[in-house]
């Protein structure tokens, strides 16, 4: 057998030959599709006037029922691609470490009474309503589902709320504060939530009342720990950094504590992204300072991060879109279960206008503030797709088409609500202040 020799073999041969089996050329066409086609669905929901992540999702879900929809089989599979999951992952753990770098452990801790308890009841009722629908509107289904379906229905996205609150001039107002105090603290309790619904999941088919001890305990645990070493240790160790006096250590060294907390939590029984969210409240403005008066790094965290996120975040959403099975979706039942959803999130919010104690705040454009559930719950519907219990899916097709539509609802018509009342009370602020007015 004669084989060509090497000095023969033309060079773009060798450049564009691969190895049998290599994954890389699809992944790569996977990323170009996944990445272009989700700036486009974004910049489509902009122009509607809805969150940009609306439109990623929506493309995740064209994306993912192409052959449904045209006919067309040439496009990647979204939910078979056995590499995209993981840089999804690797994009909402980035996300949650945001979150959490943009809300410190002082903040949450400094919210006020009525930011408190309008948290706490924007937890407890949503939940108890998720329950009690998933009892009543899937009985056949297992508890674990159902106490899932009420872990996804305490989401509040403070991302949302908060672009709209910007829009309108209104952050700084009493109204504003406490959605964003109450919002931040939502969240963290929800993520808690999420933590022990997961851990008793996982956990398997033993006394709940046990599973249900240990998981708690794991995840108020490891909070505390990851919370109160973060805090000792993370000052001294930026402030070290600094002086190292090398690019881009600001970024590297955020990016480690990101990714080891969420590795510890994962080896704590719990979500990768608890661990990541703890990471990011341990970080406050003052570890940046180090770095600005080193002169090594003049810009903030968030805007290194946000690279970053932009690459990886949006797989994530579009990859959520594009395991929701349309022809589940455009079901009867799952339209139905998902306005029903979209009814107890929304009644589960709205209670936390109770939870306003002080008569200066309009409690209902509080409690409006905190109806979205965004990226948020997006995130709790794909970690629930991912999660089985004796080898059957948590979350069948069905159940996770109603809360993607449930998502999407809330996600697009809370906003337009909210801002119509914000609007409202300027005009009327504006009308009591004028002179004359009350003539």
């Amino acid at each position: 057998m004669n084989l060509p020799r090497a000095d023969s073999i033309p060079a773009t041969a060798v450049l564009l030959a691969s190895p049998p089996h290599d994954p890389l050329p699809g992944v790569l066409l996977l990323l170009a599709l996944i990445l272009a086609t989700a700036k486009l669905g974004g910049w489509i929901a902009l122009r509607l006037r809805m969150p940009a992540v609306i439109g990623e999702l929506g493309t995740g879900i064209v994306m993912g029922n192409a052959g449904f929809l045209f006919g067309i089989d040439a496009l990647p599979d979204l939910r078979t691609n056995p590499h995209l999951p993981v840089l999804a992952e690797l994009g909402v753990i980035l996300l949650m470490f945001e979150v959490g770098v943009e809300a410190t452990v002082k903040q949450i801790a400094s919210v006020g009474k009525s930011a408190a308890a309008v948290a706490i009841l924007g937890v407890v009722t949503p939940f108890a309503l998720g329950c009690g629908a998933g009892r009543l509107f899937l009985p056949e289904a297992s508890a674990m589902a159902h106490l899932f379906l009420g872990a996804t229905l305490c989401a509040t996205s403070v991302g949302i709320s908060a672009r709209v609150l910007q829009e309108a001039g209104r952050t700084q107002s009493p109204e504003g504060r406490t959605i964003l105090g109450a919002a931040v603290l939502d969240d963290a309790l929800a993520l808690i939530i999420l933590a022990i619904v997961a851990g008793l999941i996982t956990a398997g088919t033993g006394s709940a009342v046990r599973d249900g001890a240990i998981v708690t305990a794991k995840a108020a645990g490891f909070l505390a720990a990851g919370i109160a070493l973060g805090l000792f240790f993370s000052a001294p160790l930026y402030r070290l950094s600094a002086r190292v006096r090398i690019g881009g250590m600001l970024l590297t060294l955020s990016l480690v504590l990101c990714f080891a907390f969420a590795w510890a939590s994962h080896l704590a029984g719990l979500a990768p992204i608890i661990g990541a969210f703890t990471a990011g409240l341990v970080l406050e403005p003052k570890h940046q300072v180090f770095f600005a008066e080193a002169g090594v790094e003049k810009r903030s965290l968030e805007d290194l991060l946000h690279p970053l996120s932009a690459l990886f975040v949006p797989l994530f959403f579009v990859q959520t879109g594009a395991r929701v099975d349309l022809a589940s979706l455009l079901s009867p039942a799952a339209l139905g279960l998902g306005l029903a959803l979209t009814l107890a999130a929304v009644v589960g919010k709205m209670a936390c206008a109770g939870g306003v104690v002080d008569r200066r705040i309009d409690r209902w454009t509080v409690a409006l503030g905190m109806v979205p559930r965004g990226e948020v719950g997006l995130i709790f519907a794909g970690i629930g797709a991912g999660l089985r219990l004796d080898g059957t899916p948590v979350v069948p097709p069905d159940l996770y088409a109603a809360i993607i539509v449930m998502v999407i609802l809330t996600t697009v018509i809370a906003p337009a609500v909210l801002s119509w009342r914000l609007r409202t009370m300027a005009r009327d602020e504006m009308a009591a202040s004028t002179p004359g007015s009350a003539e």
